[in-house]
């Protein structure tokens, strides 16, 4: 029963999601909202249900002495920090709230993202190698774009702008095209194995 009523309750859901893209009867339309309503509330409980989680692991990780113990304990009172900000001082400008968001969180990010564009960077290096035809045309197009994006690139060439721009609007949009229909596709095909019970991974690997 643990297995079967998940799979009865996700072929049901996913027969009546996808049923009502195909009919505009009052009905249909009722039960499309009220479902969505009951998504708001479902997200909710899985909201919280993952900041327990966190916040579980976080402890063991603590209680057992682990090299990140410090970095766990920021994380743990940062989750406690920011509703507790957010409740007593509100969030208008001004609030310590907004204050510890702009000036901590903020920059934190940022930081994230650029060690995460000198990973793409160093990724990029080691993959654009003109070892074959197609790697030394990949490489060229890409100079190409970078340096056409730069506000310098009119005073190289009047014509690498429109080239940068001729690239990005014809042969990368039909690559980006073929790249999103693949993966619709993909998507198609995964919610029609789970929706008919073909994958359960969802079912702790049943």
């Amino acid at each position: 029963m643990r297995t079967k009523i998940p799979l009865v309750v996700c072929l049901a859901f996913g027969v009546i999601m996808f049923a009502q893209y195909f009919s505009n009867h009052t009905i249909a339309r009722a039960v499309y909202n009220n479902i969505l309503e009951w998504w708001q509330i479902i997200f909710a409980f899985t909201l919280f249900v993952g900041v327990a989680a966190f916040i579980k692991n976080n402890l063991k990780s603590i209680s057992r002495g682990k090299k990140d113990t410090p970095y766990k304990i920021v994380s743990l009172i940062g989750l406690a920090l920011m509703p507790l900000l957010a409740i007593i001082g509100g969030t208008r400008i001004g609030s310590p709230f907004l204050w510890s968001f702009e000036n901590m969180l903020a920059p934190m990010q940022a930081t994230v993202f650029s060690l995460l564009a000198f990973f793409v960077a160093s990724a990029s290096f080691r993959g654009f190698r003109a070892r074959t035809v197609s790697a030394t045309i990949l490489l060229l197009t890409a100079l190409i774009v970078l340096i056409g994006r730069i506000p310098l690139a009119e005073m190289i060439s009047e014509s690498l702008p429109k080239t940068t721009f001729w690239i990005q609007s014809y042969p990368s949009m039909a690559a980006r095209r073929a790249i999103l229909i693949g993966i619709g596709l993909g998507s198609m095909t995964t919610a029609l194995r789970v929706i008919l019970g073909i994958e359960r991974t969802y079912l702790r690997g049943e």
